[in-house]
């Protein structure tokens, strides 16, 4: 909202004409910045509880720094997911804080500090091939301020390793589990808590596996109780929903 939206907000509130309330739904619904080739939601924020995330693939290199500069001077972190090395050394130009996180290709610059949740996201992968997706869930829970631990490679083709984790299941307030293949351990998973899973298939696999259809459909049809889905590959998308369950303990 630049100064001129917001003189009229203050001087209808102080006129009367507008309440406190109705200002405030106002304010959380503006500003957006239109620079052309995106419309940037600077008060997301205040609806959602976390800046505006910048998915880079697709975008040119001078469109996602143009992006992080105006979020940047408007004082918001930045976490850009599916970047690439030539865009992180290009972001890193505008912000010596810029930190890549090769596995996830993920982008991350706090600019507020904040404070880390007492509880844990459990993130969990099958194999060793499922940790870039698993990466880009613990990046995106930590960053938004979650307490993250990884455990990586206990898949269901030796049972005994998720069974020696049970320990780091019980601690945990939400755990998310990636896996491609057959998908099966979030099934696992779920048989063995009674914490929420979110499970996020990959598209780790051989043929049959379709790109990641065949563990998103075992997923979906798991028989065990509390376990939601999320899309092939969407490692951002369970870490924002994790961080949010994290948080209603926390409150």
């Amino acid at each position: 909202m630049n100064k001129t939206e917001l003189g009229k907000l203050l001087k209808a509130v102080k006129a009367g004409s507008m309440s406190i309330e109705t200002a405030l739904v106002r304010l959380k619904h503006l500003p957006f910045e239109d620079v052309a080739y995106a419309h940037i939601d600077h008060h997301r924020s205040l609806r959602h509880g976390m800046p505006e995330v910048i998915y880079c693939e697709g975008k040119t290199t001078a469109q996602i720094t143009g992006i992080v500069k105006r979020m940047l001077a408007a004082g918001s972190d930045i976490l850009a997911t599916r970047a690439n090395e030539q865009v992180f050394r290009a972001v890193k130009k505008l912000d010596r804080r810029a930190v890549y996180h090769d596995h996830s290709r993920a982008i991350v610059i706090e600019q507020t500090k904040k404070k880390s949740t007492n509880s844990v996201v459990a993130v969990l992968t099958a194999g060793t091939s499922d940790i870039p997706v698993a990466e880009e869930a613990a990046v995106t829970a930590r960053t938004l301020g979650s307490t993250v631990q990884t455990v990586y490679d206990v898949g269901v083709a030796g049972i005994h390793r998720i069974l020696s984790k049970k320990d780091i299941l019980d601690a945990a307030r939400v755990i998310v589990v990636v896996a491609g293949m057959d998908g099966a351990l979030p099934s696992v998973v779920g048989g063995l808590t009674d914490k929420p899973v979110i499970a996020v298939p990959t598209s780790v696999g051989y043929g049959a596996g379709f790109q990641g259809l065949a563990p998103l459909l075992t997923m979906l049809n798991s028989c065990a109780s509390g376990v939601a889905v999320m899309n092939i590959d969407n490692g951002f998308g369970a870490g924002v929903l994790a961080h949010r369950i994290n948080l209603i303990g926390e409150k």
